[in-house]
Order: structure tokens, then sequence, then C-alpha cells
């Protein structure tokens, strides 16, 4: 279980953690820190007639905090402003934002769309501007806004209601979120999807933003097209089919925004759903025989398939559509979270990890290198270095060093520590006080809809009311 294994803040120098890593044949590698200025995270990077200033990333994230019609908060604008302060050159995709009501993942999740599009040209604006202070330029930053629809796990009125908009019917993914196939998404509603999409993409153009992400990540409706083998006619099947819902996409958006450029975050490979045992850890799935709809998976959906040979295919048919940046992500936090988002604390509705949860560190940043091997001329951010800790700075240092990952993104750590990146990058001493230790609030928190963010560690979160709230909740959930 999760709590035998030893916590990184156990660790007193970086010798004794490899140290460790080594007992437990755990392969990250950690390089020492070079001096200011000549750190592998502090170089430049060409990209598309552009500059950006380093190899750090702020990830996007869903906040749970925007207006009911979707349109940015004050708490918005406050996660915002600290990721442009962060010292990070490349803001990749802001915030995961619904093209359309029906596909937020919660109610309160920032939406793309014309009442919204002068909050968003305003925060675009402020972001660049803040930075600008702070680093005396943002010639060199890069701001992108991910586009999303949430697909199987949308919740677009009430918290509680699942609204679900599925590819296909998956009978693992069915069992578990109590989908059918009422679900499934026909192909005119599809079209209708497609364009909402395009139409985001010029509204982000037209508020400042350099790029749009396409989300193919977690089990979001594009990344399930991706599995989606066994629908019937243009999008699913075969190979062609189940990668024309991005490749509609991309087409509309060539025409729609001409310069605006495309990235995608995607989930290089997906595994078999896990659910909780009856000893609190979680386990997979049962299924007869081998699994088919994790893309991007061996035969038995529990590991990467090493050839990635779908993978490798559908990124180079993103290439042909203009994607020259992806994210690479592995899995869902929906069905597999101890591989997505590896923690040492279950999240209220997760399970104990069923495995030591840096072993899951040490998968996203193979699965990102074997990606850079296998296609050498994309530039990659990788994720999942959060759980790393004190010794995040390390394992970024080395996989940017030795060409394992273009940049390294941060998602979870940026809600305690925003200014990292720029601590890091100026050489100063980490403030320990601040450092992510995966505790699971910003997701408990909107498991039971309220705002996500930091409540133990961010003194703004820790003194809203919410805050106390959320305490009384972990502790009834103890008590049980």
């Amino acid at each position: 279980m999760a709590n035998n294994y030893a916590r990184v803040t156990q660790f007193k120098d970086l010798q004794s953690f490899r140290e460790y890593l080594a007992s437990e044949k755990i392969d990250i590698k950690l390089a020492e820190l070079p001096p200011p200025g000549e750190s592998a995270l502090a170089e430049k990077i060409a990209h598309n007639g552009r500059t950006i200033g380093n190899r750090w990333a702020i990830l996007p994230m869903e906040g749970w905090d925007c207006t009911d019609d979707g349109a940015p908060s004050e708490y918005t604008r406050r996660r915002w402003l600290n990721f442009a302060r962060s010292g990070a050159k490349l803001i990749y995709g802001t915030e995961a934002a619904a093209v359309m009501h029906s596909g937020r993942s919660n109610p309160q999740q920032l939406m793309v769309a014309d009442h919204t599009a002068g909050a968003l040209k305003d925060m675009c604006k402020e972001m660049r501007q803040v930075h600008k202070d702070k680093f005396g330029s943002d010639e060199d930053l890069l701001i992108g806004l991910q586009l999303t629809h949430s697909g199987r796990y949308s919740h677009p009125n009430e918290a509680a209601k699942l609204e679900s908009v599925t590819a296909y019917s998956n009978p693992l993914l069915d069992k578990k979120f109590g989908n059918s196939a009422a679900n499934v998404v026909s192909d005119e509603e599809v079209q209708n999807i497609i364009q909402h999409f395009i139409k985001a993409a010029v509204i982000a153009q037209e508020a400042g933003f350099d790029f749009v992400d396409i989300k193919q990540a977690h089990g979001y409706l594009a990344h399930e097209f991706l599995s989606a083998i066994d629908r019937p006619g243009p999008y699913g099947g075969s190979f062609e089919n189940r990668t024309r819902f991005f490749r509609e996409i991309a087409e509309g958006i060539k025409k729609a925004a001409p310069g605006l450029e495309l990235s995608a975050r995607l989930s290089i490979f997906d595994i078999v759903p896990f659910i909780k045992g009856g000893d609190g850890v979680g386990k997979p799935m049962e299924y007869s025989g081998n699994y088919p709809y994790a893309f991007g998976a061996d035969a038995t959906g529990m590991n990467m398939d090493e050839n990635l040979t779908e993978v490798v295919k559908f990124v180079k048919v993103m290439q042909e559509y203009g994607v020259s940046l992806i994210c690479a992500t592995i899995g869902s936090p929906y069905y597999c979270v101890h591989m997505q988002r590896p923690a040492y604390y279950p999240v209220a509705d997760g399970y104990e990890m069923p495995e030591h949860p840096l072993y899951n560190v040490s998968r996203h940043i193979k699965a990102v290198a074997r990606l850079k091997e296998l296609c050498p001329d994309i530039k990659v951010v990788g994720s999942g270095y959060t759980c790393l800790q004190e010794y995040l700075p390390n394992a970024a240092e080395y996989a940017v060093a030795n060409g394992l990952t273009d940049f390294v993104g941060i998602g979870r750590m940026v809600l305690s520590y925003p200014d990292m990146p720029a601590d890091i990058l100026a050489g100063k001493k980490l403030d320990r006080c601040r450092i992510c230790r995966t505790l699971g609030d910003c997701t408990n928190a909107p498991r039971h809809g309220m705002i996500s963010g930091c409540y133990p560690l961010d003194h703004f979160y820790k003194e809203l009311p919410e805050a106390q709230r959320l305490k009384a909740i972990k502790e009834l959930a103890r008590k049980k």
C-alpha cells in the first residue's frame, strides 16, 4: 500500500535519494544542478520563427472556479497571473477550456464562447504584462489555450450529475461510470462539436493566444475517438476514421484562423481501468482476453507498446496538419489515477497506490523519451514530475540535458509553488514549505463541488471557508 512507501522528505540529500531509487529498481535519473545560467533548463529554444526563453512549461488544469456561464473569475485570474510570474516561458494551454456547455467537465469550468471572449482577451494581455514587469520582456513567452470536450466525464449542470457524451460503448468504462449505448454521440452531433472547436480557436486567436491545444488525453472525447475501434461509420473502426475527429478540427482551424499555431496534449498510452479493491488498493477491472481499447498500450492493456506504432503514426498525421509541439501524458485521472497522477495520498474517491508512485513517475519520463526517440522532429513537453518533490529539478535537468524531453511541465506543483521555475533558474534554495506533497486537496475540493487550489500550502486558499469544509469532509471520511 502507498502508506508503506518511504516519503521523499525522508531523504537528506540527492545521493541518498538516488540510492533509494536504485534499491526499489525505479529508473529515474537525477542530475546535479549547474550554476545559474548554465542549466539545460535555462536554454532557449527556437520554435516556428519564435524563441521560447527556457525549458519550463506550465501545464493546463481545471480550476472549478469560473462563473456559472463559463467566464473566468477572480480566482481564475489569480491562478493565471501566478502562471505568468512563474518564470516558465511556455504557458502550455493555460486552462482546460470547454468549447461548448455540454462538454464542460464541471459546472464551473472555463468555456470559450462569444460571451467569454472579452475576458479571455483581457486575461491574456494581463498575463503578458505581468510577465514583462517581472522578467523584463515577454517576447520569449509563448501562451496557449487548451480546447477540450470532456465527453464521458461531462458534468455541465451539476457536479454530481454525469451527462456523458461518449465516442463508443466501452464495456469496462460503461460499467464503471454507468454509461450506456444511449450516451454514444451521433455522427451529426460530432459535426456540431467539431464546429465548436473551430469557433473556439478563432476566439482564442482574437484574444491574443499564440496557439491552441487540442486535448486528446485522459479519456476525454477527442482521446476516446482514437480507440473507437468498434464504432461504425466515418469516426470509428480504421485508423483513418479514428483520427478523423482531430483532422477535421485541425483542417477547420487552419481555414478559419490562419496563422494560429496548433498543439496537442496526447496520452501516449493508456491502460485497463482500475477500481478500488476490498483492501482499498487499486486493481485492474477484469476483462476476458486482450483489452483493445487502450490507445498506445500493448495487447494486455497494462503496459506501453514499446513500438508505439499507432501513436507514432498519429503524431506524423498531426504534423501534417501543422502540429509541431505536443504535451505528452499517460492514462487518465478518472480510471488509472495511480499512473496518470502518481501520489503518496489517495484522493477522496480514489484508491491506495497499487505500485510505487515514483515508478509511475518513471513511466511518464520513459514514455516521453521513447516518443522523442521515435519522433525526433517534434517538440515535446513532459509531465508527471510533481511526485519527485525536492528532487523534481534534478530529474528535470537530467531529462532536458539528455534529450529525453524538450520541456518539463509542472501542474499540481505550480498551485502550491508557482514561482518554483524562477527560483530554480536563479539558483535559489527551494522553499520547502511550498513544495507539493501530493496531499490531493486540489482534487478533493473539486470532487466535493469546491474550487480547486492548494488548501494545505497556499495561505490564500487556507483562509477560504472551503478550507474548513474540506477539512470536515476529510475528517468524516477518516472515521468511516
